[in-house]
């Protein structure tokens, strides 16, 4: 029998979503909240989370970060501006 591949249930702006065990990137919770992320470069926006990890339980994400995700861990996700 295959292994199961472990997930975390992560809350981006209070939807809860079922994640892979491990770390996700900035862009891949932006897109978690804005499905067309990937077509609007130009829009920018602010990441936080917390109920994160023992060393690091809250902080911002940048574009390009990425954090290792827990159960119950609380992204959110706004907009910061327009070019």
């Amino acid at each position: 029998m295959a292994e199961e591949k472990k997930t975390v249930t992560i809350i981006v702006e209070g939807s809860p979503h079922e994640w892979p065990k491990g770390e996700i990137t900035y862009a891949q919770v932006v897109v978690l909240e804005v499905p067309d992320f990937a077509q609007h470069p130009e829009i920018t926006y602010s990441v936080k989370y917390k109920n994160g990890h023992g060393n690091k339980p809250e902080g911002t994400l940048s574009p390009g970060g990425s954090v290792k995700v827990k159960e119950g861990m609380i992204f959110s996700v706004s907009q910061t501006g327009q070019s």
